[in-house]
């Protein structure tokens, strides 16, 4: 069984590819219907000044390099309200 928080709180974390030795933050995280979680891992700039390109990667093989987020992540959890106009809930 997947661990959605698990998954989902690699989101603004700097993290490295065990197979391949890519580094970045992990920008978007996605859940498929094969039971993949992927995330896409954003390497930032490079010596040149510009930004790299972002790769897909399975969660599984990344490894967490920095515990603390780049910038705040979003609350991303939602109460029940109008399908057209769903409100977030505040802790």
């Amino acid at each position: 069984m997947v661990n959605i928080r698990e998954s989902m709180g690699l989101l603004g974390l700097r993290v490295k590819d065990r197979v391949t030795g890519f580094k970045g933050v992990v920008s978007s995280i996605a859940f498929d219907l094969y039971g993949c979680v992927q995330a896409v891992v954003n390497p930032g700039m490079g010596k040149d000044g510009k930004l790299g390109d972002s790769a897909w990667h399975d969660v599984a093989r990344l490894q967490v390099i920095d515990k603390k987020p780049v910038m705040p992540v979003p609350d991303f959890e939602y109460k029940k309200g109008p399908a057209e106009k769903p409100a977030i809930m505040k802790p």
